[in-house]
């Protein structure tokens, strides 16, 4: 008998015999389930399991053959996320990535996760104690407020908040905002944990006899902020420890019917910007905020962007929580 000559297998095949293999191995679900709102590197990732640096690139390899997780450049290091994009049949991605999520995170393994997030956080609350008193020079090199303001402040006075709206700012910096702010709600709550930058904020409260606004030194991402009808990150996410879970959080604080507003650079690829100006994200590609404003339960509304001379762009992205009665709506289109 002749032997038979072995039949090519179909596209779909292989890729659903890759998805099977990346998910038929604990140490990668497990892996797949840290990275459901994180990025971390390879030696992060080897931490965090307790395990060799080979072991765990050999893992990622299989699952991002798959389709399953992705990399991004961040200067020199190279870090790793869940895939945005499904590759496989959406039910079946789905429902691996619902069941993972729903299983709680070792303690241990959340221990370590924990530890990098701060490791993280002192390198940034770090930067902005030493350059406090030179904040808008490092600020400046990459956008300064001027560039965007006239489009940020067009964006909130486009939504219809309750008269006797309360706003929260988000790391407010030297508080340069803080004046458009007090001028459109009632009270405004300025957070920081850097106290030199509060010192900041400080001055231009007292500069522009700002009665309304209320400065608290404090971690947004550790305190339990009073609702807001809207709150506001103002080129700050780029500086948190974990962009995802700070959405997540900060979530919390927006009210039904409320806004989270965020001004960010659009993702690039200037890694003097991590030295300079002490920025742990080379910003954000516009699927990632949709993807965890939407897994905190808001939802995508207005988005603005605008391109800089120096290569930098900028997106105002406005998320709505919803409320069974209203959410603030649009004046009219931008």
């Amino acid at each position: 008998m002749t032997a038979c000559t072995p039949l090519p297998q179909p596209e779909p095949f292989e890729s659903l015999a890759a998805f099977f293999k990346a998910a038929g191995e604990p140490l990668r679900l497990n892996i797949l389930r840290v990275l459901s709102n994180n990025s971390f590197g390879v030696l992060e990732l080897a931490h965090i399991f307790a395990t060799g640096q080979s072991g765990i690139s050999h893992h990622l390899k299989v699952l991002t053959q798959a389709g399953l997780v992705t990399t991004r450049r961040e200067g020199n290091a190279i870090f790793y996320r869940r895939s945005l994009t499904q590759t496989h049949e959406h039910e079946l991605h789905s429902a691996l990535l619902a069941s993972l999520d729903a299983q709680p995170i070792a303690a241990e393994i959340a221990t370590r996760i924990n530890e990098i997030h701060r490791e993280r956080a002192s390198a940034s609350e770090a930067f902005f104690q030493r350059v406090a008193h030179e904040f808008n020079q490092h600020q400046d090199l990459i956008v300064g407020l001027p560039q965007y303001r006239d489009s940020l402040t067009s964006l909130l006075d486009s939504l219809e908040f309750p008269e006797h709206a309360r706003a929260t700012e988000i790391g407010p910096g030297d508080g340069s905002f803080l004046p458009e702010l007090a001028k459109r709600f009632e009270h405004v709550l300025a957070v920081d944990n850097s106290s030199h930058m509060l010192q900041q904020a400080q001055h231009s409260c007292t500069k522009h006899l700002l009665e309304n606004v209320e400065l608290l030194l404090a971690d947004a991402l550790s305190s339990q902020l009073p609702p807001a009808d809207c709150v506001l990150l103002n080129m700050v996410l780029h500086h948190f420890a974990a962009p995802a879970a700070a959405i997540e959080h900060l979530a919390q604080a927006v009210k039904p019917g409320g806004s989270l507003i965020i001004s960010e650079l659009c993702r690039h690829d200037q890694d003097w910007a991590q030295q300079a100006c002490g920025d742990l994200w080379l910003g954000f590609e516009q699927s990632e905020l949709t993807h965890w404003a939407e897994h905190a339960g808001l939802i995508s509304r207005e988005s603005i962007y605008l391109g800089l001379k120096n290569g930098f762009q900028i997106q105002l992205r406005h998320f709505a929580k919803p409320d069974s009665q209203s959410t603030p709506t649009m004046k009219e289109s931008i």
